[in-house]
């Protein structure tokens, strides 16, 4: 059964602005883990922006509730590049009320935008 389905874009241009006028910015949304990839090169701005996205619809499939923590959501990808994502604490607490079980997630950018569309699933 599906619970909540969340989608978010983000211009990013305007993310990339973002990073560039708050340093610890990037910090403060992503875990350490999102910010490399697996070569250890810092992550291109229009993935940090889709993953960005995707914790913004992630909020929005658990109903936008207040006090989320941007880094209880990490988006990481499968061998394969198949997204996933992983939650905890603040976010793990509000999707085990609602009674979520998985999340589906997809993430694209192009031409300027980076989207992500999340499905939480009971």
């Amino acid at each position: 059964m599906i619970i909540g389905v969340g989608i978010d874009v983000a211009a990013i241009d305007r993310f990339a602005a973002s990073l560039e006028r708050t340093p610890l910015l990037a910090d403060r949304l992503f875990s350490a883990s999102e910010l490399l990839l697996p070569s250890g090169e810092r992550r291109g701005v229009a993935s940090l922006a889709a993953r960005f996205a995707a914790k913004e619809a992630v909020a929005k499939a658990l109903g936008a509730p207040p006090g989320l923590h941007w880094t209880d959501a990490e988006v990481w990808q499968e061998g394969s590049g198949q997204p996933r994502l992983r939650v905890r604490g603040t976010v793990a607490a509000r999707a085990a009320e609602l009674g979520v079980r998985s999340w589906h997630v997809s993430l694209s950018h192009d031409a300027g935008v980076a989207s992500a569309v999340v499905i939480a699933e009971g």
